[in-house]
């Protein structure tokens, strides 16, 4: 049975994005993300997949959930819901999904872990939410906290739920 994963970086107020991106740049985030999803399956929606400035992941699996029978960009698997997105994984371990919103939220009953970054700010400009996230339903199993530095300009936290049995 493959295990379900979400990883996404998310402000105190739960936004994730804005007008399209991301909401700050964080480095150690984008190379926590590398780290974590290189040589796995990642599953996303088309407008994700859009804003992916070097077109598909490299190192990765790549697929792009859309409603749109006609789209077909080289270099990933197109398929029309999470449920055929987690089907048609084929490397072994995590399937990991990373956005937007609405496939995080059609994603959430499905999930497993959760891996967050916790960005201490708030982006009074964003657009882009993640879904509430219920504590009861989860352990926290790890977290690194990492202050602001030259490179990363906010506080942040990395952490690891797992969905409770």
């Amino acid at each position: 049975m493959k295990q379900i994963a979400a990883i996404v970086a998310i402000a105190r107020d739960g936004a994730i994005g804005r007008q399209g991106g991301l909401l700050c740049h964080l480095p150690a985030d984008l190379k926590h993300f590398k780290s974590l999803t290189m040589g796995h399956t990642v599953v996303m929606g088309r407008r994700t997949f859009e804003s992916l400035p070097h077109g598909p992941l490299p190192g990765r699996e790549n697929i792009v959930v859309t409603h749109n029978r006609h789209y077909h960009p080289q270099n990933v698997v197109v398929v029309h819901s999470v449920e055929e997105a987690v089907e048609a994984a084929t490397l072994p371990g995590e399937v990991f999904v990373i956005g937007g919103a609405q496939i995080y939220a059609a994603a959430m009953p499905l999930v497993d872990i959760l891996h967050l970054t916790f960005i201490d700010a708030d982006f009074g400009d964003a657009d882009t939410f993640f879904p509430s996230i219920n504590a009861a339903e989860w352990t926290e199993v790890d977290r690194e906290h990492h202050a602001a530095d030259e490179r990363n300009p906010y506080d942040y936290d990395f952490v690891t739920l797992n969905r409770k049995q």
